[in-house]
């Protein structure tokens, strides 16, 4: 009986030791930028899977992570997705994730993401000229950016790398415009290239449907597509979100305002060598 007590207890002694040993192979890769940095180990804090110092906040670093057996990987923002195969899990920025998306290179869907209080005053946004707001002209480039058909796109493009939030799509067309008064016109809009271009392209079938033409002109910058509707030179933009555009009316007086809230970009955990969460207990 002792015998048989004995063994059990070495049994689960080197249960033990063989659980800590894998855990303490999980290895999450982080961007070394302050900023992004906290928020990827916040990310990791609000869903359990480590805990941080008391008082860790907008400049948590690895040395703040009180969890044993995670280890912590911190790597520029940028080279964190060709990192990613030698990693178990990273937490990436969206754009980092839509430019590899962009390079053909595969990557599964986020198994994570930030909580929506903190990705949704980021949401991006389609601003025009204050005059312009209330045009038919506008109620149509809405209606159409908001719609069913984008949403579908955003959510079977982007590996959740981009989320939509738009709550009551429309049928990509507003009741309440004269279609055949808009007929033959050109919008203009500006935009950068990913994804914000891409979802335009949607949009710009199916304002072709009602014969008004969208013009995509793609600016590589984030400077100049305030100044273009400000100046009259593009009827839209779609590069920003709203505390961006806050900052250029605040800064400038200048008259450029939001009329749809289209998506948002958080950042999100994304497997390496570890398709899921179960390696981590999830």
């Amino acid at each position: 009986m002792k015998l048989r007590k004995l063994i059990a207890a070495v049994l689960a002694v080197l249960l033990l030791v063989s659980s800590v040993s894998a855990l303490a192979e999980i290895t999450i890769g982080v961007p070394n930028d302050t900023t992004n940095e906290a928020r990827a180990l916040q990310l990791l804090a609000d869903n359990g899977i480590i805990e941080l110092a008391e008082g860790a906040g907008e400049t948590a670093t690895k040395a703040d992570v009180l969890t044993e057996g995670v280890e912590i990987v911190e790597a520029q923002a940028e080279y964190l997705i060709n990192q990613l195969p030698d990693l178990d899990y990273a937490v990436i920025n969206s754009n980092f994730v839509l430019d590899a998306l962009d390079a053909g290179i595969e990557i599964n869907t986020a198994l994570l993401t930030e909580a929506e209080e903190k990705y949704l005053p980021r949401a991006n946004v389609i601003a025009v000229h204050g005059d312009n707001v209330d045009a038919d002209l506008t109620k149509a480039l809405v209606a159409a950016a908001t719609s069913q058909q984008v949403k579908d796109y955003i959510t079977e493009t982007y590996a959740g790398a981009v989320i939509s939030v738009v709550d009551n799509p429309t049928d990509g067309y507003d009741p309440d415009v004269d279609y055949d008064a808009l007929a033959g016109q050109t919008i203009t809009i500006a935009a950068t290239p990913a994804p914000h271009a891409q979802i335009l392209e949607i949009v710009k079938q199916i304002l072709a449907e009602k014969d008004i033409t969208l013009d995509i002109a793609v600016y590589s910058g984030y400077t100049e597509e305030n100044p273009a509707v400000d100046a009259g030179d593009v009827y839209a933009n779609y590069f920003q979100h709203q505390p961006y555009l806050d900052d250029y009316v605040k800064e400038t007086g200048g008259n450029v305002v939001t009329v749809a809230v289209i998506h948002t970009e958080p950042m999100s955990l994304y497997g390496g060598k570890q398709a899921d969460l179960s390696a981590l207990g999830k």
